[in-house]
């Protein structure tokens, strides 16, 4: 049986979790506030007609913006009320409920399904069941295409330390390729409270 993430911890605490995330976001863009900053970055890294899985999808904002781009999206989430909101603002992605560290998707062969790109923005990877992390790195590198590219955004200061994300990455054979302190790109900074990574296979990094 999986773990609980902190996710569903906090929601046993705050019932009305789901609802405000919702809720806040949908006030931030109807105030015209930028949200697309982490779907402009995935897209630079595709062709059109991708195929793309938002791991912790959430309401599927990211998601969503890169398939009304004309992307395949496939969005993974635990939480059923944020998914119920993705599906219903997003109807032309999938939603499938799961948990990131254990989920598998298969493929119409049979095999685990590949994607060109799989990311895991809005701080995903600090809201997962503690020392799960590597877990959750192992389930999504599975998914990965062999020369796909793997995204992640979090802020370190919610708990997982940059040395334990750098050790965790080489344990499921995964390399990072470039890092960034913002989803615009600015260069990678020690002082800086957030980390975009790139990640691939360690086998197809030149």
């Amino acid at each position: 049986m999986d773990e609980e993430t902190l996710w569903q911890q906090r929601a046993q605490s705050n019932p009305e979790q789901a609802k405000n995330y919702i809720k806040r976001f949908a006030q931030l863009r109807a105030q015209g506030v930028d949200l697309d900053g982490e779907a402009r970055f995935i897209d630079a890294l595709l062709p059109r007609g991708a195929r793309v899985l938002d791991a912790g999808c959430g309401t599927g904002r990211v998601g969503g913006a890169l398939a009304r781009l004309g992307h395949g999206v496939t969005g993974v989430d635990l939480d059923e009320e944020l998914l119920g909101a993705a599906a219903h603002d997003f109807p032309d992605a999938r939603w499938i409920p799961g948990n990131l560290a254990s989920f598998e998707l298969r493929a119409v062969n049979g095999g685990v399904e590949e994607f060109d790109v799989v990311f895991a923005a809005g701080n995903v990877l600090a809201f997962v069941a503690p020392g799960t992390q590597v877990q959750v790195l192992s389930s999504l590198a599975r998914h990965l295409a062999p020369e796909a590219r793997l995204v992640l955004g979090f802020s370190p200061s919610l708990g997982y330390a940059p040395a334990d994300f750098a050790a965790d990455v080489r344990a499921v054979g995964l390399e990072c390729t470039a890092q960034f302190s913002t989803w615009d790109m600015r260069p990678a900074d020690p002082d800086a409270d957030f980390i975009v990574a790139l990640l691939q296979r360690a086998e197809h990094v030149n």
